[in-house]
């Protein structure tokens, strides 16, 4: 097996930029040609300016919410698709519920490129235990084994004891699934006797990947790796054999913002993930995933040179009930909107037994304090302490509004 999936892995910054530069106006046109729901939201954007991740920052962000009420109003898919009714192949609904496509053959969802980096390809057996049932995970690792050349056992989930007969008369030797499903069904195999020691190789996704698990594979020898990914927007990042953050795919943007906002935050720090997909029949344009990583300095050690993120961080919908009301994210994110001075803000909630408090703390230059209040009771609607803290100083972990309350 080559070592790399394509040249996109192994491009230098320069080569990265110049393709960029060209694909993405290309895709914002796309977009605003093709793409009712984004034809009214870039309406004033001029596609030939958007050439690099700074000028994407100046686009709206899109979020699952504005996905939901789109599709309610325009189905199936809220008129952000390009392609009609009678060319989208396939439709899945996840919790909510919100509504995805997808397209048969060609690795649509990019999945090829995580299998490839686990090690799957031509000859291999891959026993897919994602769910083919609604939402959309079965067939996207069911496409991406025929990316590889590999042949797929369309499993879904349960039935454990059919899982383990059927890997070892089948001869699997790469599983694909949740990452602790897999040892459920090799814990099953030993109960019946059966020899599952084919198994080579796991692609996993959809759920924590907690080192013993991992380890127990390893002692196994079976090489599991993981990746990130939604069904809105498919394959974002990966990891390598290197096992050093997860490398970003080829056909997606992913910026690191503030919560609530669309601005990026620096280097190193958590925030939420937004991705922009280069796929042009689903051009989802800064969509937020909800999603807490921060981005890693570097490439990684094995040759791959896209940018990395180090894996998920919790979830950025923060929203946190404080004396009956609701705090937001995107309310903080206004406060900034008002005073462009305020470098970083972060709402503090704690209790002192008998009555919330709401402190909120402000990284600026200015010591405002009285104008700072009237503008956090006009926007977040409650009064609150105020903190003027020095540049830089804030905790970079991604939270807007920590609940420092004791909730047990």
């Amino acid at each position: 097996m080559r070592k790399y999936f394509d040249t996109l892995e192994t491009r230098s910054d320069d080569e990265r930029a110049a393709d960029l530069a060209l694909a993405l106006p290309r895709q914002v046109a796309n977009a605003q040609s093709n793409s009712a729901g984004f034809a009214t939201t870039l309406t004033d954007i001029d596609a030939t300016s958007i050439t690099d991740a700074n000028a994407l920052a100046t686009l709206p962000v899109l979020r699952k919410s504005d996905l939901s009420s789109a599709q309610k109003a325009t189905p199936p898919l809220g008129g952000f698709a390009t392609l009609e009714r009678g060319r989208i192949h396939q439709l899945f609904q996840s919790p909510g519920p919100i509504y995805e496509m997808g397209q048969r053959g060609g690795d649509w969802w990019r999945f090829g490129r995580f299998l490839h980096a686990v090690g799957i390809g031509a000859g291999d057996i891959v026993q897919n235990t994602f769910s083919y049932h609604f939402t959309p995970a079965g067939a996207m690792f069911d496409n991406a084994t025929a990316a590889v050349g590999a042949s797929v056992f369309a499993a879904g989930p349960g039935q454990t004891e059919l899982q383990a007969q059927a890997a070892a008369d089948l001869g699997v030797t790469a599983y694909a699934g949740t990452p602790d499903y897999l040892n459920t069904i090799l814990t099953k195999a030993d109960e019946m006797g059966l020899d599952l020691s084919a198994i080579k190789s796991a692609a996993v996704s959809g759920g924590p990947l907690f080192p013993q698990i991992r380890q127990g594979y390893i002692d196994r020898g079976i090489s599991c790796l993981q990746c990130y990914a939604t069904a809105d927007l498919g394959h974002i990042a990966y990891e390598s054999a290197a096992m050093d953050g997860m490398i970003v795919d080829e056909g997606v943007i992913v910026e690191i913002v503030t919560p609530g906002t669309g601005i990026p935050v620096k280097m190193g720090e958590i925030g939420e993930v937004v991705v922009t997909t280069l796929n042009p029949d689903y051009p989802l344009i800064r969509f937020a995933t909800g999603d807490l990583s921060s981005m890693m300095t570097g490439t990684s050690p094995c040759g791959r040179t896209n940018t990395r993120i180090t894996g998920w961080k919790g979830r950025a919908d923060q929203a946190t009930k404080v004396k009956g009301m609701f705090v937001r994210p995107e309310q903080v994110a206004q406060l900034l909107e008002r005073h462009p001075e305020i470098i970083k803000a972060r709402v503090e909630v704690t209790h002192d037994g008998t009555n919330d408090a709401m402190t909120v703390r402000l990284e600026t230059p200015s010591d405002n304090v009285e104008t700072y209040g009237e503008s956090i009771q006009s926007v977040l609607k409650l009064r609150a302490n105020v903190d003027i803290c020095a540049p830089d100083s804030l905790p970079k972990d991604g939270l807007v509004i920590a609940d420092l309350r004791d909730h047990n």
